[in-house]
């Protein structure tokens, strides 16, 4: 952390992580981005939840190997790490675990690591992943409540949570139980399949989809949804668009809305 290159805009920012009054979060130069992460919660469950997906520019977000990294240049990694910083968690799938094997870490900037927290529904990754080792960031195991184990899984902690009708976790009743715990500020990292539940339940504030300069012509998909029938089944929104370096980024205002296709 301390052989990281000073950055006075970042530190600011990180000093208005918590508590950060809004005319001093309007005012600063990285604002324009951030701001809306830091923003109070506006739903009942008292969660700020954020997406977050790079994809290419043909939407695909791996090979069909899986390979993803990096599909995003530099300075898409270190606003996924920023993120990281800004959030009290950090949420992925099981998938993406058995595929990158992260660490979920905020070593590119200075500021604090977010819990883990890892949605496993029917408990099915092993304990020996670098996630649930010890000497890192608090993990969440999140699991179905008839998925069979102990309450630890290596060094996480495990949490239940009710299935969903049509599979999957019921991510709507997760949020207040992750709430409850103080994990208010929620940054969904992926992958497609996580981040795509999330929308499809209603339950993302914002996207952020970074833009890569990058054509693959075949691999996994950025979102899966249920088919549409026509272009109004989509999902219309407003969004405002950055530069990350030689990426774009799409920070795109959802407020919990889901496409049709979904309801």
């Amino acid at each position: 952390m301390d052989s990281l290159p000073p950055d006075p805009a970042w530190d600011a920012l990180l000093r208005l992580r918590d508590g950060g009054d809004a005319v001093a979060l309007a005012a600063h130069p990285l604002g324009p981005l951030f701001a809306p992460v830091l923003a109070p919660a506006g739903a009942p469950d008292g969660c700020m939840v954020l997406g977050r997906l790079a994809q290419t520019l043909d939407g695909r977000i791996a090979t069909v190997s899986g390979s993803s990294q990096w599909i995003g240049g530099r300075g898409d990694i270190l606003h996924t790490h920023r993120l990281r910083a800004l959030c009290d968690a950090v949420v992925i799938g099981a998938g993406t675990v058995r595929q990158d094997n992260p660490r979920l870490t905020t070593r590119e900037v200075r500021g604090p690591s977010p819990v883990r927290v890892v949605l496993d529904t029917n408990r099915r990754l092993g304990p020996d992943y670098g996630i649930f080792a010890t000497g890192g960031p608090p993990t969440l195991l999140v699991c179905a409540e008839d998925a069979e184990g102990p309450d630890r899984h290596g060094a996480a902690e495990v949490l239940r949570a009710p299935r969903a009708a049509i599979g999957g976790l019921d991510l709507c009743a997760l949020l207040p139980m992750l709430a409850a715990r103080g994990l208010k500020r929620l940054f969904v990292e992926g992958g497609g399949l996580t981040v795509s539940r999330f929308l499809a339940g209603g339950c993302l504030d914002r996207l952020h989809v970074t833009l890569a300069p990058v054509l693959l012509g075949s691999g996994i998909p950025a979102f899966t949804l249920p088919e549409a029938a026509r272009i109004a089944d989509g999902l219309r929104f407003d969004w405002q668009v950055h530069k990350l370096g030689q990426d774009v980024l799409f920070d795109i205002a959802l407020h919990r809305a889901r496409p049709a296709v979904c309801a």
